[in-house]
């Protein structure tokens, strides 16, 4: 089974993320392909951000730290909240997420596991041997309306937003 569009003699099309199948190993008899953290930590944390009921990634310290660079102008960090360890053939991914209200945590840890494990297993081809999720906050709907707000009820915009709603 050919991974490129238009069957095995399309040319210079770009491989896609491999399915099921795993014909294809990282260490073979013509060489060794090795995958940087890094590069697991990115596709882990878009992973995990694919699913509803993740509000964000993080610890506190380090999503303070998030929204004061998107505050400057930077690029937002994919793998912020993401540790992993790459072997050869297999990795760990460790996981910070804070959870929207509501939504029930074990099953919201299942969704964001099943989730990480699909995608670095079908994008980089290693076994995902755990994938441990701390959950260390829970995003109230009204810190929203809140942040909006300065503390002396001012909105961003200089009007007095109303007390009582």
């Amino acid at each position: 089974m050919s991974n490129r569009p238009g069957g095995a003699g399309a040319t210079g099309t770009v491989p896609r993320a491999r399915t099921q199948e795993s014909t294809t190993s990282l260490v073979t008899e013509k060489g060794t392909t090795s995958i940087d953290d890094g590069v697991v930590a990115k596709i882990a944390g878009l992973a995990a951000r694919e699913v509803s009921g993740v509000h964000a990634m993080g610890g506190g310290a380090a999503r303070a730290l998030g929204s004061m660079r998107g505050i400057v102008g930077g690029d937002r960090n994919v793998s912020q909240g993401v540790s992993v360890e790459v072997g050869e053939r297999q990795a760990a991914v460790d996981l910070d997420l804070v959870a929207e209200y509501g939504t029930a945590i074990p099953d919201l840890a299942a969704a964001v596991r099943k989730n990480v494990i699909g995608a670095v297993e079908r994008m980089c081809g290693l076994e995902v041997t755990e994938v441990n999720i701390r959950v260390d906050d829970v995003h109230l709907p009204d810190q929203d309306r809140d942040r909006d707000r300065g503390q002396d009820g001012q909105s961003r915009d200089g009007e007095q937003e109303p007390r009582v709603q």
